[in-house]
């Protein structure tokens, strides 16, 4: 099983970005830390939010500076901290992968130059309360998607797998 764990901070940073897109699609990537095996904690995330009210697609430039911007902040630790994958919004839609978001992750995944072997889409939307929703996804080359648990923490400080000091809610997929 793969838990992905979103930081609050993450969470507040997702909630106002997708409130302020309103209708429209927004996305960009995850950067987190690896705690365990199938286990991880997003740290960080970037927004791009350029999408429409049905569909968002990724800048891989922007996602790249991103990315390179992260390590700088963390001391280079691919180990421990790297990209983890995509998110986007679906204001009007299931906050659950579409066939081509299934499809376009797969071919992201197994593309030459990509250099993991191992993504992360998230889904997400703001519920009818004004609480985040979402779901996550697991992607490996040649193989089918499986769906990750995800849920979302106030604080991590545990050294010795996975286990979140203060459990938030467990961000689950809906309206």
């Amino acid at each position: 099983m793969i838990d992905v764990f979103v930081h609050r901070r993450c969470i507040r940073k997702l909630e106002h970005s997708v409130f302020a897109a309103g209708r429209n699609e927004i996305g960009g990537v995850l950067a987190a830390k690896q705690v365990d095996d199938g286990c991880f904690l997003i740290v960080d995330l970037s927004v791009q939010s350029d999408g429409t009210e049905g569909n968002f697609e990724r800048d891989p430039i922007q996602h790249r500076e991103f990315i390179s911007r992260f390590h700088d902040r963390v001391g280079h630790k691919p180990d421990q901290y790297n990209y983890l994958g995509e998110w986007h919004s679906h204001p009007s839609y299931p906050a659950t992968p579409s066939e081509m978001d299934l499809l376009q992750m797969q071919e992201l995944v197994e593309d030459h130059e990509q250099q993991s072997s191992f993504l992360v889409l998230m889904i997400v939307k703001l519920g009818l309360d004004g609480e985040l929703r979402g779901s996550a996804h697991g992607f490996r080359p040649k193989l089918p998607p499986v769906r990750a648990r995800l849920h979302g923490i106030e604080e991590w400080v545990s050294q010795d797998g996975c286990r979140p000091v203060i459990f938030v809610s467990s961000m689950v997929e809906g309206v």
